[in-house]
């Protein structure tokens, strides 16, 4: 049991690595590719794009076929694609590698998600999940320094590391993974888009993936904004914010490894309740921090409290339909990353134009007391078997 969750802990690490990998590459490809600032950040956003979109198809189709076999098909094609990027000639072909890498990470990450409450029993589903979101939080902590060193030698080595060692993992997966073979439910034998009609037509559904929305719409938002907001208060280099990143990395970890016995401790309802208003009194507060530490020390709750929330969301969600959990898991990746572009894109425009970073925290906060009002109404907090009931029926 300890191997498949620390061979899950990889998947996740190595994914979320790739996805923050490209960061402090973008200055170097944009001299070496000879493109301007305007498009440079596409390199990024063709993974999302590719990630969002396929996401919403793999997740049905994996409800019908062996989850290994989609887990270990796509993390090779992940490995492989991560590669090709240390090979790209220009911008259109690095557009194109990441994309591919986008789609490959699609049809892998939410297997994982969907595989936990199979290869797990149910006491032990939230230890797992915040371990499992812990990879995530590692690569948001250390992807950025390990792309940077790597490419201290070489631009290219980042990807041929990363690809190489999500290629050993793809292995791994073949050989020490079960087979988890499709639910035989009616609704894995309908069409693709039909299969998501029991989470539109149902209303406990319909809210919580809008929390979720909303949720990783806040924290994106200002996420995307926290070394612009620190460099125009406090005048950090890159290196500096790079250190804050890593130091706040921890503060997501930290969360992840804790979330189980805080959820056990206080329950569903309470951690998530009491989390959303910690986080939305310190997105009101940052703005007004007069330090360095300060900031740092608030904004490490915010990520703590990710680490948290998101394993526990993602838990309640797979939890609704256990025969469509691929489904399921999928649409809640797709809509992470479709929240990630706009809270992204939408941060952009409120720094801008209103008052910097005192207006991104704003709209953090109305984002996380949306999220948290939707949870609460949906009753998946605290009616999860009679929701699931609801759902499958």
């Amino acid at each position: 049991m300890g191997k498949l969750t620390a061979l899950l802990f990889m998947i996740m690490f190595f994914i979320g690595t790739d996805t923050f990998l490209i960061s402090p590459l973008i200055p170097t490809l944009q001299e070496l590719f000879d493109i301007p600032t305007e498009i440079s950040g596409w390199m990024v956003g063709a993974y999302a794009l590719g990630y969002a979109i396929f996401a919403l198809i793999a997740g049905p189709l994996s409800d019908g076929w062996d989850r290994k076999k989609v887990m270990f098909c796509g993390m090779l094609c992940f490995s492989l694609a991560t590669i090709l990027c240390g090979f790209a000639t220009g911008f259109w072909s690095m557009l194109l590698f990441r994309f591919l890498a986008g789609i490959s990470a699609a049809f892998t990450s939410p297997q994982v998600w969907a595989s936990i409450p199979v290869l797990f029993p149910p006491a032990k589903n939230a230890k797992v999940l915040g371990i499992v979101m812990a990879g995530l939080a590692s690569a948001q902590a250390f992807g950025i320094p390990i792309g940077g060193l790597l490419a201290s030698t070489h631009w290219s080595y980042p990807f041929y590391v990363i690809g190489a060692c999500s290629l050993a993992v793809s292995i791994f997966i073949h050989f020490a993974l079960p087979s988890m073979k499709p639910n035989q439910d009616r609704r894995t034998r309908l069409p693709i888009f039909q299969r998501y009609l029991p989470l539109l037509t149902s209303r406990i559904a319909r809210r919580s993936f809008l929390g979720h929305f909303l949720f990783n719409c806040g924290f994106m938002a200002a996420f995307a904004f926290i070394g612009k907001s620190m460099t125009d208060r406090f005048a950090l280099s890159v290196d500096q914010v790079g250190y804050v990143m890593f130091f706040l990395g921890l503060g997501n970890l930290a969360g992840s490894f804790g979330g189980a016995y805080i959820i056990q401790r206080f329950n569903r309802f309470n951690t998530l309740a009491g989390g959303f208003l910690v986080a939305t009194a310190c997105f009101i507060a940052l703005p007004f921090m007069p330090s360095v530490a300060a900031f740092d020390g608030v904004y490490f709750f915010v990520f703590m409290n990710m680490g948290i929330a998101f394993p526990l969301i993602m838990g309640l969600l797979t939890s609704l339909n256990p025969s469509i959990r691929g489904t399921i898991s999928s649409l809640g990746n797709s809509i992470m990353y479709a929240a990630t572009t706009l809270g992204s894109w939408l941060a952009g425009l409120i720094y801008a134009n209103f008052n910097g970073f005192v207006g991104v925290a704003v709209f953090a906060a109305l984002c996380f007391a949306g999220a948290l009002f939707y949870f609460v109404s949906s009753g998946i907090l605290t009616g999860q078997t009679e929701a699931r009931n609801k759902l499958a029926s």
